[in-house]
């Protein structure tokens, strides 16, 4: 018979056998699986934080999908403005782009369709039966530069949205102006009593060009005028692209614009029109998102009470122009997957469960109460339920202000052909060239992209 001490030994080296054994055998994974491995997904992501409500709607964004989906892992990288451009067009370039990539339907992001580096993702919406759910425009493989839904947009975007501040207009006995001639007239006024006209950021090259001129180009070409462009049967210097452009140059010359806008920085502009430095700021519709609420401090950069006497329209109509019931419009931006995703392959169903979520409801829906976005992509959109602040109310309401839509020229050309344009339109503000000679440039690099092609 054992002794208590000696049986107590025993069943201690039994215990330990056995662990070691157990270990050896998981070890071996001979008697229980391991974990299975998390997906992990490249992301290119672009945000700008210092918008109000960004910050909190980024955190929930990424967190709440990680926190639905335990098996997959997300490697991000956020970017914002020319710096997100310029890496994107890197990855472009060597042809391995993110898992998951924020890009626009064609123009700053055409590498991407017409190398087909991301994927169609109509069969995916079709697969979940998300037809329904958005927009027809918006799912239109036809108006994607890759010829196919290589991406899914989250909203419509308006680029030319003009912010009238009533109370500036009030204090010089002023109404907004119906025609340019009218804003004209107005300039003098303005200016005695220490208010510019018209305040835009276009340190950025992009911003008149998006912002303004494609809208104007609209009114002096009419609309599909791209189309003719590119087919050879109009060209750049034809006389009213050349008519556009020399309106450009007018706005300088009648005072509505100055060149201190040249030097105004993207991210200055909310906040020197919300301090009542001019009685209209122009800018794309996604800068209502500024203006608003931070729901994290409360503050808004345009008080609640105050929103009330700032209206959003398009700019005014002009004499001599083919239309001007137009705005330059686009499909917004969105999301799409790479195409080096492996087809039916675990991290592609992780990668469309992603994209889905982005431009799903919950997303779109709470875009809208932060004012990111003002025409939702979706279909499953109650706006009449949410509770939204008066400039958020305008801009749901801004697309009643015009009734034609035409091209924003960064969306439809590469940029080979609209940098010399955007530059341009610089050069045009500070006298160094005239209309005709940008309409020129703008063709020649028409033909030499076309020749490269």
């Amino acid at each position: 018979m054992l002794s208590k001490k000696r049986m107590v030994s025993v069943l201690f080296a039994v215990v330990v056998t056995a662990s070691v054994m157990a270990s050896g055998s998981k070890a071996a994974g001979t008697t229980t699986a391991a974990a299975p491995a998390k997906i992990n997904l490249t992301v290119l992501n672009y945000t700008d934080l210092t918008v109000s409500n960004a910050a909190a709607f980024e955190k929930w964004q990424w967190e709440t999908f990680l926190a639905n989906n335990p098996d997959v892992t997300i490697e991000k990288e956020d970017l914002f403005n020319e710096t997100f451009n310029d890496k994107l067009a890197a990855y472009a370039a060597t042809g391995n782009v993110p898992d998951v990539t924020f890009c626009w339907p064609a123009g700053r992001s055409g590498a991407l369709h017409q190398n087909h580096l991301i994927k169609d993702l109509m069969p995916f919406i079709q697969k979940d039966n998300l037809q329904s759910k958005y927009l027809p425009v918006c799912i239109d493989p036809s108006q994607q530069g890759a010829g196919y839904l290589a991406m899914i947009p989250q909203a419509l975007t308006a680029t030319n949205a003009m912010y009238v501040n009533l109370d500036v207009l009030n204090d010089c006995g002023l109404q907004p102006a119906k025609t340019y001639a009218e804003m004209k007239a107005q300039v003098p006024v303005l200016k005695a009593k220490g208010y510019a006209t018209i305040i835009m950021a276009c340190k950025d090259t992009w911003v008149m060009q998006s912002c303004l001129f494609s809208a104007i180009a609209g009114r002096f070409c009419g609309p599909g005028w791209e189309r003719n462009i590119l087919s050879g049967k109009t060209k750049f210097t034809d006389p009213d692209f050349v008519s556009a452009l020399d309106f450009i140059r007018q706005l300088y010359a009648d005072g509505v614009l100055t060149t201190a806008n040249l030097g105004t920085d993207y991210g200055e502009g909310p906040g020197m029109f919300a301090t009542n430095k001019s009685a209209y700021y122009i800018d794309g519709d996604w800068r209502v998102g500024d203006f608003i609420t931070d729901k994290d401090t409360g503050v808004a950069l345009i008080d609640v009470n105050k929103q009330k006497n700032i209206q959003v329209t398009i700019f005014p109509a002009i004499d001599g122009a083919k239309i001007n019931n137009n705005n330059s419009t686009v499909l917004g931006t969105g999301w799409a997957i790479s195409s080096a995703i492996p087809a039916g392959s675990a991290k592609e169903d992780a990668a469309w469960r992603l994209v889905k979520w982005l431009c799903g409801p919950e997303v779109e829906t709470r875009m809208l109460q932060n004012g990111g976005i003002s025409a939702p992509s979706r279909t499953d959109i109650d706006v009449s339920k949410l509770t939204l602040e008066p400039m958020q109310v305008s801009m749901v309401n801004f697309g009643s202000q015009y009734s034609v839509g035409t091209c924003v020229i960064d969306d439809k050309f590469e940029g080979d052909v609209y940098n010399p344009i955007n530059d341009g339109l610089v050069e045009l503000a500070l006298g160094t060239k005239t209309a005709a000679q940008i309409a020129a440039g703008a063709q020649q690099a028409l033909a030499t992209w076309q020749a490269s092609r």
